[in-house]
């Protein structure tokens, strides 16, 4: 089944079998490349996988920011109780207001 991309909010989420949310850090406006090895490495594994999977999958991509954001101490999804992430990229399962699953890559 196809994968369906989204920049929209997790309210959109409710008619899909499974949805999930992919934070990712930004991608440098003068190269189009991410300041991220991780992500350059992930980001294409991350899609074929979901691409692969019979499920009716959601995925929302959201932006950590460049470099220097990211590594602010109070970036808000560093202390967002919902999400406390040390890390990009992350998976998150995410089911109505509760997180499912947590997958750091």
């Amino acid at each position: 089944m196809p994968l369906k991309l989204s920049d929209a909010t997790t309210t959109t989420f409710d008619s899909h079998k499974a949805n999930f949310i992919l934070f990712l850090a930004d991608k440098d406006p003068s190269t189009s490349l991410s300041w991220c090895p991780d992500r350059v490495r992930a980001e294409p594994v991350i899609y074929k996988t979901l691409e692969a999977t019979a499920d009716d999958i959601a995925l929302l991509q959201a932006y950590v920011g460049d470099r220097p954001t990211w590594r602010n101490p109070h970036h808000p999804w560093r202390v967002d109780s919902r999400f406390k992430l040390t890390g990009v990229p992350t998976l998150i399962c995410w089911e109505s207001v509760l997180i499912k699953k947590f997958a750091r890559l």
